[in-house]
């Protein structure tokens, strides 16, 4: 009888708790037999063990498409097959698995139960050629009794994965679509009177400080059990109700855990118990009664070689660089994790709100019609999900909210969902976006809201529901954005204003960023060279591109700066100069007061340290300030800022001490006044040989500059032009919606990228070369007309050059500048950049938190960003002045006070042009840009644009600038 497609299994038993237990256990995981055929109907016999022409071998867990079989493909909203619920294609990629499993001699004869902890997507299992079950859910375990056809000694184990299924129709989750074993499968011999399922009840009344605990366990033949928790002094039957007082809670700050065991006659199992309460009080989040602020990022499984069969050493670092970034919550999108991560999540603490496997977006483009989510024939598919999830994961105090899913539109079984979750758990409050009523939420929940909607909806005067009775409900509801600052490329842009915002109203409770990290697959080209693929790069005929590199770390898990400035906006520990005097201090954390953290300071004048101490660290409490003095400190001469780190005061488990949790600035000592614009010129300028000399600047006789000192230059002239962000190219979707053209497409209809500048003048005037040009694209009447004014500047006439630079805007200008400054070409020998201004990292005008001003230096290469898709990067702000240097000298730039400072081996159009890095190859020119600014980054791959405040307008301009050639003493 051909299988109800709408059933989401055979054969499957009850899901249960992931258990660690002394029972017997046989590892399946490691080189499996395997084949792949190209459709579901043409798999090999189940009793064929695999030894014949055309398997190979294949290692699990693992996905095929990486190991040789077929290739990945992404899409992130488009199914990769005909919409026909709940039918999928006839050529249906099938893998054959097969393993000899050899039973040890002492293997009990009791219950065998076979486990998959993650199937992609349609699993089936025969053990000596008879079948014993099937399942969907790709990232959920299943399990099958296999006692009845297991025999004495060897025995054949064989599987089939479909890579379409039913199930394929609701993990459409915005990710590559991998396919087969890729977490860990075992067989467990379950004892007679063993521990069939646990479930650890450990609250925290916060107003008393007690524990309420209470195990619950199902055993084999109704076996007795008894609960030890030593520590506690506990030892008493399962199902005993306690209140324990005096018990320390759990924390992501303070993660404590009691070690506890669960045991029978016949099995222990031990327990970690975290003692934590989510509730709702008063329309806030609240974890042991405090308000709860999500510092969150959405987090993929995803390894740059294995895909989502991911090892615990990569959980291990995913969990220390998020603690060490000062993120303290996991969205688990769109599907739960392996369970180890859980536990490690429970161990070194972060907030989990664990989702779902369940995302229909796809059939948002077909206007949602047949969406299983309103279609009761899946009912049964969305209860067996939502019931393996928490079933799995509700003994990890981590987990503080659960999520339906994820953009999966609304219907009955999404209610039906919610009932079944609060039937099994009625302790943790529910999250499910894609329903602006929240109705079968407990948190109104958006993704991508602007900053002005976020600020609405704190005052709760957001636009109402055309329900009044879901309106009127959902405004006593949390806020939380469960997806906000898209980290595509360079970005996000504007975290510190939507954080600004989580601090000031009590109804938000922070958010997730999207996401954690880039999933490009590590690729290599025909001569071996190394890049990170991302859609299109592997022939797919439907794919999004790059829009699988969208995560704050990079596929090696290298930091972006993105992750830099997270972490440096939502830092615990803020400190800033305070209002009159001092250094205002004050305790972002949720629990922890301030008594494990040291505060240091450093005075550095023009980035040099001049002196050093520590400061008294205040006992302050949550959310308290405390204004302390300034140190004191010497005098000094020259641009000065004192430097103050909260750093660790012993080492946690996440990071050693001295680890910087928060860090803030303040001027000690402003910078000397800049000599003003026009002033005449201390030495003349001169017509030379067909051009003219201004100090020890030479020019052609168009008034570009070609050598400055010993150095050949390639001009120095206006630039507006930026090799666009992802950001700036926007969403596609958005735009065609009606939503706004992206300021790529509205900096290309004035023709930005393809300027032409037109000398109109060259003259000189009171010892100054003037210089004067129009600078505009073809087919429009906007321009820019631009005044240079060079005049030889210092103790000598071939010292140093000053540039005043006046930039007019001519006609209607209506868009934002990508950038405004000038661009030069330099010898491609300057290999080394000092500089005294903000670093050491990137910043643009709305992402700066995590850098500071001082004295740096790094190569061209270091100064580079190398976004998995090539892009605008590695712009330093505030710029007071730069040394560019090779074995033979160099250049010396000062901003007249400050410019921005980029430079890189290739041009802005050769990096708009590349699509991966590998495709930039240096020339014999650094190509130098010295801005007055830059556009902001925002996030407009998917969120809001840049903010109005950070965009850089077309507006009357003058800057100035003082370049000096350099020359080495041997």
């Amino acid at each position: 009888m051909t299988p109800d497609p709408y059933e989401p299994s055979a054969h499957a038993l009850e899901p249960r708790a992931w258990l660690r237990s002394d029972a017997p256990r046989l590892d399946l995981c490691g080189s499996w037999r395997f084949r792949l055929f190209p459709r579901a109907d043409t798999g090999a016999d189940p009793g064929d063990d695999g030894s014949d022409v055309g398997w190979t071998d294949l290692p699990v867990p693992a996905h095929w498409q990486l190991h040789g079989h077929g290739s990945p493909a992404y899409t992130n909203v488009a199914y990769p097959f005909p919409v026909d619920p709940p039918r999928v294609p006839l050529e249906n990629p099938t893998g054959e698995y097969r393993r000899w499993v050899e039973l040890p001699a002492e293997w009990p004869a009791s219950t065998t139960v076979l486990r998959f902890e993650g199937v992609d997507s349609r699993v089936q299992v025969w053990v000596n050629g008879t079948e014993v079950g099937w399942s969907t859910g790709s990232r959920l375990p299943v399990e099958f009794d296999v006692s009845a056809v297991l025999r004495p000694g060897r025995n054949l184990l064989a599987v089939r994965v479909q890579q379409w299924s039913a199930g394929s129709y609701l993990e459409d989750q915005d990710m590559w679509w991998l396919s087969g074993i890729f977490r860990e499968a075992a067989l467990l011999g379950r004892p007679e009177g063993g521990i069939t399922d646990v479930a650890v009840h450990a609250g925290f009344d916060a107003a008393t400080g007690a524990g309420e605990l209470r195990v619950d366990a199902v055993t084999g033949g109704g076996a007795p059990a008894r609960l030890r928790v030593p520590e506690l002094g506990v030892d008493v039957p399962a199902g005993e109700q306690l209140t324990l007082p005096g018990v320390e809670p759990w924390s992501a700050e303070v993660p404590r855990l009691y070690d506890g065991e669960l045991a029978t006659a016949t099995e222990r199992v031990p327990l970690r118990i975290g003692f934590r309460t989510a509730s709702i009080e008063a329309g806030e989040l609240r974890v042991n009664g405090r308000r709860l602020l999500f510092r969150g990022v959405n987090r993929h499984e995803f390894h740059p070689d294995t895909g989502r069969a991911v090892d615990e050493a990569t959980m291990l670092a995913d969990v220390l660089l998020m603690k060490r970034h000062n993120v303290n919550a996991v969205r688990t999108s769109h599907y739960p994790p392996h369970p180890r991560f859980l536990e490690l999540c429970d161990e070194y603490g972060l907030y989990v709100v664990d989702e779902c496997d369940l995302e229909t977006h796809g059939f948002v483009l077909v206007e949602w019609r047949n969406n299983p989510s309103d279609d009761p024939r899946w009912r049964a598919a969305y209860l067996d999900r939502a019931r393996r999830t928490v079933y799995r994961d509700r003994n990890h105090p981590s987990v503080v909210m659960w999520s339906l899913g994820n953009e999966a539109g609304s219907g009955v079984n999404l209610a039906a969902m919610a009932a079944e979750i609060r039937s099994i758990d009625p302790s943790r409050p529910l999250h499910y976006e894609h329903d602006r009523s929240a109705a079968n939420s407990d948190v109104y929940s958006r993704m991508y809201a602007p900053p002005s909607e976020v600020e609405q909806i704190g005052r709760r005067a957001e636009e109402p529901h055309p329900d009044p009775a879901a309106d009127a409900r959902r405004r006593t509801l949390p806020f939380v954005l469960c997806e906000y600052a898209h980290a595509m490329g360079n970005g996000p842009g504007g975290l510190a204003e939507y954080q600004a915002l989580f601090e000031r109203y009590p109804r938000c409770h922070g958010g997730f960023v999207w996401e954690w990290i880039d999933h490009g697959l590590r690729t290599r080209t025909a001569d071996g060279t190394e890049f990170f693929g991302y859609g299109g790069d592997f022939g797919e005929r439907l794919h999004d591109g790059t829009f699988i590199a969208d995560g704050l770390l990079f596929p090696d898990r290298t930091p972006s700066p993105g992750l830099l400035e997270l972490a440096a906006v939502i830092a615990p520990v803020r400190i800033a100069p305070a209002a009159g005097s001092g250094i205002a201090v004050t305790n972002r954390y949720d629990v922890r007061d301030l008594t494990h953290v040291t505060l240091r300071w450093t005075l550095e004048t023009e980035g040099a340290e001049i002196a050093k101490g520590e400061l008294p660290t205040a006992a302050l409490d949550p959310g308290q300030t405390a204004v302390l003095e300034v140190p004191e400190l010497p005098l000094t001469t020259g641009e000065s800022w004192l430097t103050v780190r909260a750093e660790l005061a012993a080492d946690e488990p996440w990071a050693p001490a001295g680890h910087v949790v928060g860090q803030g600035q303040l001027l000690v000592t402003p910078a000397a006044p800049v000599p003003p614009v026009g002033e005449p010129a201390r030495w003349a300028a001169t017509v030379h040989s067909g051009g003219h000399l201004v100090g020890p600047a030479e020019f052609d006789a168009d008034g570009a500059l070609r050598r400055i000192g010993d150095l050949l230059v390639d001009g120095l002239r206006l630039d507006l032009w930026r090799a666009p962000t992802d950001n700036d190219r926007g969403h596609p979707q958005r735009a065609a919606a009606g939503q706004g053209a992206s300021l790529l497409a509205q900096w290309q209809a004035i023709g930005l990228d393809r300027l032409e500048h037109r000398v109109d003048d060259v003259r000189l005037a009171d010892g100054a070369l003037v210089v004067t040009t129009w600078v505009a694209a073809a087919a429009t009447d906007v321009a820019m007309r631009v005044r240079y004014r060079w005049t030889a500047d210092g103790e000598k006439a071939e010292t140093a050059v000053r540039l005043d630079v006046t930039v007019e805007p001519h006609g209607p200008w209506e868009v934002p500048l990508p950038r405004l400054g000038l661009r030069t070409g330099l010898p491609a020998a300057l290999d080394t950049v000092t500089w005294f201004g903000t670093g050491p990292g990137e910043s643009y005008a709305d992402s700066g938190t995590a850098v500071r001003v001082g004295r740096f230096q790094a190569t061209v290469a270091e100064l580079r960003t190398p976004y998995v898709h090539p892009q605008e990067n590695g712009n330093r702000r505030g710029v007071r002045w730069a040394e560019l240097t090779g074995p033979d000298g160099g250049l010396r730039v000062e901003g007249l006070p400050t410019i921005d400072l980029t430079a890189r081996r290739w041009t802005s159009e050769q990096l708009d042009a590349a699509a991966h890095p590998h495709e930039l190859v240096a020339g014999d020119r650094l190509w130098v840009n010295l801005d007055v600014g830059q556009s902001g980054l925002g996030s407009a791959s998917c969120g809001p644009g840049p903010s109005p405040e950070s965009l850089l307008m077309p507006a009357s301009t003058t800057f100035s600038l003082r370049l000096l050639p350099l020359v080495t003493r041997r």
